[in-house]
């Protein structure tokens, strides 16, 4: 079973990154991981954090000449902003009568986890809670989505994204997908491949931060390069768009996941929602059957169908406002306005890199399970024969 666990704090010495599953032999060196983190950084609206942070991470297990062995792969990535936060998050107790520790968050910020947080875990300071609900942790799961993408690489599954709506922008999609989504966006502020919505946002970003005020969007993952069949329709939580659905909403701020045509979906008849199947050559993913619609986006009863996954992430705006919100001061339940820490006025673009990330994950468990080997060559070979039975069926 592959599976992955994040530890560390926003401003503690460092995050740290498991996964544990994966086959041996996927390629991987330290600048694979560091690459992606640095797209993960990206994007215009972002604060002083990114920087401050230059995430690089040190592979500490499971890698051996520049590919997995098949134990789990542990990663460090330290927090270069630790010097300035070590008396604060140190873990050591506090020495009877020492001064009270710097930071203290007793107003909770509304739409963040602090003040839920403070109650479930009876906590005086919110920063015991923030620190790990940060959006920073998600720095460890795109390291370890870097694994994950480079197998689904090896079988010619590839994940990209770009940012569809910012602010109530929309970015008008082109005619043509280009051959690498990811690298076309990258070369956007704003991951985005529409410019002229692109200039807007930016006209946007600006004046919002003038507003001491946020703003969130939508981003759009599509994953191409799947063969028909990953996931299942017989248990609920074997179900592919269930379990993206919650790989997508556990990001730090997602508030909705469609997947197609998601909720437009709902509103229209049934012959304007689903995609007509016919015969077609060299389509091996698909035993020689193709869609010309993709409304369904790529997923039937919880299985791919050999179409392109499109999945839509929405982002609610961050919490932390530089213009406060109305709070209270928990130790004395009065009125008050909400604690500012340092922020970005939006996260949309880095999102996508998370969410790329997740999708990634989520497939390559899928693909593992149908195809699932101690190493790279057996699943290809188990792929290989796979598609083979599936283009027999067709033939018949």
């Amino acid at each position: 079973m592959l599976r992955f666990t994040t530890a560390g704090e926003s401003h503690g010495p460092a995050l740290i990154s498991i996964l544990e599953g994966a086959p041996a032999g996927i390629p991987l060196l330290a600048s694979d991981i560091d690459e992606q983190l640095a797209r993960r950084q990206q994007g215009y609206g972002r604060g002083r954090r990114m920087q401050i942070e230059s995430d690089k991470a040190e592979i500490l297990s499971g890698v051996r000449a520049g590919e997995t062995i098949g134990s789990p792969i542990a990663m460090l990535i330290h927090n270069r902003d630790w010097k300035n936060w070590r008396e604060i998050m140190d873990p050591a107790p506090d020495k009877q009568g020492a001064e009270p520790r710097k930071r203290i968050v007793t107003r909770p910020r509304p739409g963040h986890a602090d003040l839920p947080g403070m109650l479930k875990y009876d906590r005086d300071d919110a920063r015991d809670i923030l620190e790990r609900a940060s959006a920073r942790e998600t720095t460890a799961r795109v390291a370890a989505g870097v694994i994950c993408r480079s197998l689904l690489g090896q079988i010619g599954i590839t994940v990209g994204s770009h940012v569809a709506e910012l602010g109530g922008i929309i970015a008008r999609p082109p005619d043509t997908w280009p051959a690498d989504i990811n690298a076309a966006a990258d070369q956007s502020q704003l991951r985005t491949l529409d410019s002229e919505a692109e200039a807007r946002m930016v006209e946007l970003i600006d004046n919002v931060k003038r507003d001491g005020d946020t703003l969130g969007g939508v981003c759009e993952v599509v994953c191409q390069g799947l063969p028909v069949g990953l996931g299942s329709h017989v248990s609920w939580d074997r179900k592919l768009d269930g379990r993206i659905g919650a790989a997508m909403m556990s990001i730090p701020a997602v508030k909705g996941v469609e997947i197609g045509t998601g909720f437009d979906a709902s509103r229209r008849r049934g012959s304007e929602v689903h995609d007509e199947i016919h015969a077609a050559n060299d389509r091996p993913l698909s035993a020689n059957t193709e869609r010309r619609t993709n409304r369904a986006g790529g997923l039937e009863g919880g299985m791919t169908n050999g179409e392109p996954l499109i999945v839509r992430v929405a982002m609610k705006p961050i919490s932390t406002l530089m213009r406060p919100l109305a709070t209270i001061e928990m130790k004395t339940g009065e009125a008050t306005s909400a604690v500012a820490e340092r922020s970005d006025v939006t996260a949309v673009p880095a999102m996508g890199v998370i969410a790329e990330a997740m999708l990634a994950f989520v497939v390559s468990q899928a693909v593992l399970e149908k195809f699932g080997g101690d190493s790279l060559n057996e699943v290809r070979r188990n792929l290989d024969g796979y598609l083979a039975q599936i283009a027999k069926r067709r033939d018949v």
